[in-house]
């Protein structure tokens, strides 16, 4: 699109394009190269899941509850580290390009200790799914995936943070370019471990005598793809040229546990609420997990376009704050909700109408399909409500204002959402979609919240957090 000034006719004085439509492209310019990103970060689990699906379904149900406990320990961490977001976005919105790589150093030094933490958690966490009831077989698919995957916690804890900072930068080539390497080992290691010589004969490959492993191989296939993915970030990180600015260097790690533990606590609580869900369609048996886990699998890529918007969100509103303009942050959060609810509109159709017809790209077993297609029509009626509320967190993000998110997590998911999950699935015997309608009620509170939030406190101006 050109930046010419726009004349209403031909011989009229130009005039400026307004400036909600220079939001709109700019943040659409940042957003997109996020979302193929977080797409193709996706696409790793939409992997898995579709080989792993093609084994066994506890095979597959174990996957989907490893899964979700990995997530939810290492993007907790990940979480507390995004306490570095608005600082370095306003840094850079205020041109202090050296306390914006002061900020980066001590967000690395964090998240080398919480990675380990992380690890901990991902290694012992089996040993509490039989007292959730969660089946033998199915506890032991999901310790092999989990002691597999727990390598990968600590390359994706620097990746997420090396990300904030190049996202920061309106820098996102390393972003992509470290996805596409993750993606193409993930497929070359995957299907011979996984699925062993069927996988190769299914690529048109000769057989070599191997055998499949199923969850193993998965675990082993995405620790390797993670590996690949902060090898390629590093090298686009170290190309980089020095931002311009000076500005004060000195960064406490108080402040970025101020801003970060909030928003480790709030990704807990969100990724949390769909991991004890996870658990409780384990409860239901391996068909009702696998059949949760396809359709997650699925929610979670269309979710990845609005998750780029909002991170995207997050920077435009903070470099608004750095420069001290409160109006243009306001203006960029609407923005990035606007183009949220568009894309979110969109996908809700595709669930809403071919809900079957997707199912079928993750798993070829009918039984499965018949599973996933009832929660892919919920999963439909609550994409608005998610693409609002990654859009609201992100925007209060860039504020610097990370303790409402937290609580509307907490009130929403485990106030209201998973006693209500829980009451429709298993009282009520809806299940498994009882169990997605009950966190799609959590969801659209969560959403409400955010966005009055933010609404409010931008009617005044807003200053820089420390």
């Amino acid at each position: 699109m050109s930046d010419r000034p726009i004349a209403d006719e031909p011989g009229d004085r130009p005039r400026a394009p307004e400036p909600v439509r220079e939001e709109a492209r700019a943040l659409f310019g940042l957003a997109w190269p996020l979302a193929v990103s977080l797409t193709g970060n996706a696409a790793l689990g939409f992997v898995i899941t579709a080989l792993v699906g093609r084994v066994d379904p506890t095979e597959l149900a174990g996957v989907a509850i490893g899964n979700g406990i990995f997530f939810t320990a290492t993007i907790s961490a990940a979480g507390v580290v995004f306490g570095i977001d608005p600082l370095l976005a306003q840094a850079l919105g205020a041109r202090e390009g050296a306390r914006a790589r002061a900020i980066l150093r001590s967000g690395l030094k964090l998240s080398l200790a919480l990675a380990l933490a992380a690890i901990a958690v991902v290694l012992v966490s089996p040993c509490a799914l039989p007292l959730a009831g969660v089946d033998a077989a199915t506890t032991d698919a999901a310790r092999r995936f989990l002691w597999a995957r727990a390598p990968g916690v600590l390359p994706l804890v620097v990746v997420i943070t090396l990300r904030s900072y190049l996202q920061a930068r309106l820098v996102t080539r390393p972003i992509v370019l470290s996805m596409v390497a993750a993606n193409l080992v993930n497929a070359l290691l995957a299907v011979p471990l996984v699925l062993g010589d069927r996988g190769l004969a299914m690529a048109g490959l000769p057989a070599l005598g191997l055998s499949g492993h199923g969850a193993l191989g998965a675990g082993l296939a995405t620790s390797g793809a993670t590996f690949a993915q902060l090898a390629v970030m590093a090298l686009g990180f170290r190309a980089l040229e020095p931002a311009d600015g000076e500005g004060d260097t000195t960064v406490p790690l108080g402040s970025l546990l101020r801003l970060g533990l909030p928003l480790g606590l709030t990704l807990l609580a969100e990724i949390g609420a769909f991991t004890v869900a996870g658990v409780m369609a384990g409860r239901m048996g391996p068909l009702a997990a696998s059949g949760h886990q396809v359709a997650l699998s699925l929610a979670s890529m269309s979710f990845t376009a609005s998750m780029a918007i909002g991170d995207a969100t997050s920077v435009r509103v903070g470099m608004a704050v750095g420069r001290g303009d409160t109006p243009g942050a306001r203006r960029a959060g609407f923005v990035g909700l606007g183009l949220a609810t568009a894309w979110m509109s969109l996908t809700a159709a595709v669930f809403a109408f071919g809900g079957e017809a997707v199912a079928r790209l993750v798993s070829d077993r009918p039984e499965v399909i018949a599973s996933a297609a009832p929660l892919l029509l919920v999963a439909a009626a609550f994409q608005l409500f998610d693409g609002a509320q990654v859009v609201g967190a992100g925007a209060l993000r860039g504020l610097g204002d990370t303790r409402p998110a937290q609580w509307a997590n907490l009130v929403g998911y485990y106030a209201v959402g998973l006693p209500l999950a829980w009451f429709l699935g298993f009282r009520a015997g809806h299940g498994t979609a009882g169990l997605w309608w009950g966190l799609c009620v959590g969801l659209a509170i969560v959403a409400v919240a955010l966005v009055l939030r933010f609404e409010r406190r931008t009617r005044t101006a807003v200053g820089r957090v420390r």
